[in-house]
């Protein structure tokens, strides 16, 4: 996420940091290089401008304060106005006070919005908001059945279908499906709304019906985050059209430059309310931009990493894990598969580090982390006997053989697991002892 963009804007505030006095050459320099990067970011140059005259007039007063390092001043502040860039403070979904809370979802073709409707319902429904899915878009083959199986994966039932709108519209589909979940007792309606290829009067026309007939609590816009500044004129359509109340960025797991996250709020004034970082239903993030700018400069996200911990972790099972570590025996290869699959839960493993401060991008680049080698691991350990997890001393050439062949893995890598697993109950020993 904003690999490039992290990269750059840590390296020149690195080296301010580095320095014990600052001068304004200095910092203009600095903001000079912040400005160009910002630019090849993609990030629309009224708020780029804006940014870096913000940031020069408050440096110039916080070198005068000899209490705190300037270099430290300088990045504070530019973390502070990119957070600002960036909404500011989160902003959460507004629900309505009586019956079910109607979200539309408005987007072009292709910018994931059907996935997005069953990853908000996935997130609504933990948060005990009992959503259900309406499936509005009557023109694209297959948009319902599509809509249909990934309710089906996050068990949230769909309404209405593409079929029944196309002979007395889209409004008239909504309506019906609004009654129908009112009698299921929904609290959340998600409708997924067709999309264009592109921005046309026929779509915000039809936009404008549905959203006068089935007045809605929220109006959010789902944009492919790797389209740059196209993101931000589509924002910006939308809104002169129909009204956002807020966005949700997807794809920001890719090598996105960041430029429409960055644009977006500054030049329409909408807030960010979701990102998108992955595939499956579980990828989708509230939108906090002070953590947000906290990740971009390489100083992680913590709160964001104990959010993915709690939500994933089995908390029984982590407590198992603990005491078996720190017990007289330590833990086996059983215990090791546990805390292997508790890990794998909480995502791809890059996204994963790259939340903990002090890991900047350039340094996440520089290091092979191939999640199939996780499933390799796992692999391994299943091969084996439970004699085999519980006792590793117990294999010999001829086991880890067998266990080879068994996982598809040379023994070679089964050799390597041992060597690593017997560190880490060394590890848990050291532990013990402090």
């Amino acid at each position: 996420m904003f690999t490039a963009l992290s990269e750059q804007l840590t390296g020149v505030l690195n080296r301010l940091t580095g320095r014990g006095v600052l001068s304004e050459s200095d910092v203009t320099d600095a903001l000079r290089e912040i400005r160009r990067h910002l630019l090849e970011a993609d990030v629309s140059f009224e708020v780029t401008r804006g940014f870096v005259e913000r940031v020069r007039e408050r440096a110039v007063g916080a070198l005068q304060v000899k209490a705190v390092s300037p270099g430290q001043q300088v990045v504070k502040l530019v973390r502070d106005e990119i957070a600002t860039l960036l909404g500011g403070t989160r902003s959460g979904l507004e629900f309505a006070s009586v019956g079910p809370t109607v979200i539309l979802l408005v987007g072009l073709q292709g910018s994931g919005k059907t996935t997005t409707a069953a990853k908000l319902a996935r997130r609504l429904k933990l948060e005990q908001k009992a959503p259900a899915l309406v499936a509005a878009d009557i023109y694209r083959p297959a948009a319902a059945e599509q809509l249909r199986q990934l309710g089906q994966q996050i068990d949230v039932p769909v309404l209405g279908t593409g079929e029944q709108g196309r002979g007395k519209g889209v409004p008239a589909l909504v309506r019906d499906a609004l009654r129908e979940a009112e009698s299921a007792r929904a609290r959340t309606v998600i409708v997924d709304t067709a999309g264009r290829l592109q921005i046309d009067a026929e779509m915000m026309d039809e936009l404008k019906v549905l959203k006068a007939a089935v007045p809605p609590k929220e109006v959010l816009l789902v944009v492919d985050g790797m389209t740059g500044q196209d993101a931000v004129k589509i924002a910006r359509g939308f809104h002169e059209g129909v009204g956002l109340t807020g966005v949700i960025l997807t794809k920001l797991d890719g090598d996105t430059r960041g430029g429409a996250a960055l644009s977006i709020h500054g030049v329409t004034g909408v807030p960010i309310k979701y990102i998108g970082v992955g595939e499956k239903t579980e990828a989708l993030e509230p939108f906090d931009p002070g953590r947000m700018a906290g990740r971009i400069l390489g100083q992680g996200d913590v709160v964001a990493l104990v959010e993915k911990a709690a939500a994933t972790v089995d908390a029984e099972a982590a407590k198992r894990l603990e005491k078996k570590v720190l017990s007289k025996k330590g833990m086996d290869l059983q215990d090791f598969l546990v805390a292997l699959k508790q890990m794998q839960n909480m995502g791809p493993l890059k996204q994963v580090l790259g939340l903990l401060p002090g890991i900047d991008a350039k340094a996440l680049q520089g290091v092979s982390m191939d999640d199939k080698r996780l499933k390799h691991v796992e692999a391994i350990v299943l091969s084996m006997t439970p004699q085999e997890r519980a006792d590793p001393s117990v294999l010999n050439g001829q086991r880890k053989l067998r266990i080879a062949k068994g996982a598809g893995r040379p023994v070679q890598e089964v050799n390597r697991l041992l060597e690593q697993f017997q560190q880490m109950r060394k590890m848990g020993k050291f532990l013990k002892r402090m």
